[in-house]
């Protein structure tokens, strides 16, 4: 079973690997170095019960993964209770049934913060979200500072409809700002994007949480290692899984046999 970190200040306390969703829903516009057909029902639930069994109890979803908030909504009837769940706010993603593009938009306003949430509930199957993490356009200081994003977020909190907030920043400084104003933030970190590695820092100072994406590159760092794959994939989580602060890595996939060498990776690099 996967070790367990308290993310942050919270009560939350999810597995060292966490598992992304992007797949369950969505396959237009994607940065992974294969293409992919969208799972059945079939196939995600032996791949949740897979992660239930490895110790994997973070699922982190979006509205722009496609259809992945109403399929696991599904999948999860009678299983809440058992999972951390993870959404966003902010983007939004249309499929274009015609080609394999689809266009994503962003809307960062009261209204549509409010109405986004209670939406994601609903698909979800829930009354509550363990955490929302704003969907950045990149202008992460912009969204913090100009926006009522965060002010909305509080507002939403404080009426219990979610248990953490953060946002998914693709800046430094977008990454620092919000280690200030949330209970945690999710960034890129990996062995060719160290560059937020800051952010990590300060929230640890902070007693802030961090969820770490692109830990694998999309993929393309096991995908194009010129060695096995295995060592490239330990070599990365010893990277991430290593920084001080770090609470979980999201990592994505459909596949149970990926999903359970990348746990068995995790805790070989943690115990060496």
């Amino acid at each position: 079973m996967l070790p367990r970190r308290r993310l942050g200040l919270t009560e939350l306390e999810p597995g060292i690997i966490s598992l992304g969703t992007v797949k369950f829903g969505r396959n237009q516009s994607v940065k992974y170095p294969d293409s992919f057909n969208l799972p059945s029902n079939e196939q995600l639930r032996e791949l949740l019960a897979a992660a239930r069994d490895l110790g994997v109890n973070l699922l982190d979803t979006a509205p722009a993964y496609g259809f992945s908030e109403e399929r696991l909504g599904d999948l999860l009837r009678g299983e809440r209770q058992s999972w951390i769940i993870s959404t966003k706010v902010g983007e939004e993603f249309e499929p274009d049934k015609f080609a394999q593009e689809g266009r994503s938009w962003f809307d960062f306003s009261a209204r549509h913060t409010r109405a986004s949430i209670e939406r994601s509930m609903r698909r979800l199957r829930t009354d509550y979200l363990d955490i929302v993490l704003i969907h950045s356009d990149g202008n992460d200081l912009d969204i913090l500072e100009q926006s009522p994003v965060i002010d909305s977020l509080c507002r939403l909190q404080q009426e219990g409809w979610i248990r953490a907030i953060g946002i998914s920043s693709k800046t430094a400084e977008g990454g620092l700002k919000a280690a200030e104003l949330c209970d945690l933030v999710m960034v890129t970190y990996n062995p060719q994007n160290p560059h937020e590695e800051a952010v990590i820092d300060r929230c640890r100072d902070l007693g802030k949480g961090v969820l770490l994406k692109k830990v694998l590159a999309s993929g393309h760092i096991c995908h194009d290692a010129p060695a096995s794959g295995k060592d490239a994939l330990e070599q990365a989580l010893a990277f991430a899984l290593g920084k001080p602060g770090v609470t979980s890595a999201v990592i994505g996939t459909i596949n149970p046999a990926h999903l359970r060498a990348n746990c068995l990776a995790a805790m070989a690099v943690l115990h060496d």
